[in-house]
């Protein structure tokens, strides 16, 4: 088996003391790890110098931004972008080293399925897995896209799936997630090119419709009250976000009267 090409990590951060080690941890087998952070003001710091002296601080402006900014301060051909509240699991790790090892030229990023760990359990039903999500990317052929709060790294090339997950621990407990689900809603609702007109389908059915999958078609029927509740949260995102798309055009219509 030939050497696998080096490999370098991207990972944003602020406030992250409670996660940040065991994220870093998982992949200190990369060649370089490069940490942007906006200005932590617990101990996130003190812990990434423990791992990497590539160590950015920048105000926050949007995902999409800072990720770009982390990807283009990178040195090696491949990078693996993590997210402060993830781990590569040692499975991925074998299987990425694998797969590296003998890469086509016209493979440019790799899908990797994102294993959920919340409310005591990890989630195998329901929306959150497997949900691929492009984090191994060819430097040269990558740029991030997407619009905040739900960012992508954009490749130029093919995409091919790999099977071992990354493992994230997303929220704390309920109160947590309810913070997250207001913030992350919130950013949503400010982005550029939304709809002008919100409505009865989009604060309807979309919810309607994102409960019916969640819980019915993929299976969180069978986790009991849990699967009832991240059924009902992830309808309510839809829910709350175009609400407070609906907000903001009522506003802008009354600041031009």
């Amino acid at each position: 088996m030939r050497e696998r090409a080096r490999v370098s990590c991207t990972v944003i951060c602020f406030n992250e003391g409670d996660n940040i080690r065991a994220a870093l941890e998982s992949v200190k087998w990369c060649d370089e790890i490069v940490v942007v952070d906006s200005f932590s003001t617990d101990n996130t710091l003190a812990i990434c110098r423990e791992y990497t002296d590539q160590i950015h601080q920048r105000p926050w402006p949007g995902f999409v931004e800072q990720k770009a900014f982390a990807l283009a301060q990178t040195h090696y051909p491949w990078v693996l972008n993590l997210d402060a509240d993830e781990r590569v699991s040692p499975e991925l790790v074998d299987e990425i080293r694998a797969v590296l090892a003998h890469v086509p030229a016209r493979v440019a990023g790799f899908a990797i399925p994102r294993l959920v760990c919340y409310l005591g359990r990890w989630w195998y039903r329901g929306d959150w897995y497997p949900r691929r999500v492009v984090r191994l990317v060819r430097h040269a052929a990558t740029r991030w896209g997407g619009t905040d709060p739900h960012e992508r790294a954009e490749v130029r090339g093919r995409v091919v799936p790999l099977h071992r997950p990354i493992l994230h621990h997303s929220y704390a407990d309920i109160s947590d997630h309810l913070r997250s689900l207001n913030k992350l809603t919130a950013v949503a609702a400010e982005q550029p090119r939304l709809p002008r007109r919100v409505g009865a389908w989009r604060l309807i059915g979309e919810p309607a419709w994102r409960f019916v999958r969640a819980y019915l078609v993929r299976g969180g029927v069978r986790d009991g009250f849990p699967g009832l509740f991240v059924a009902a949260t992830g309808a309510f995102y839809v829910f709350l976000r175009w609400a407070k798309v609906r907000e903001r055009r009522a506003r802008e219509r009354a600041g031009a009267a």
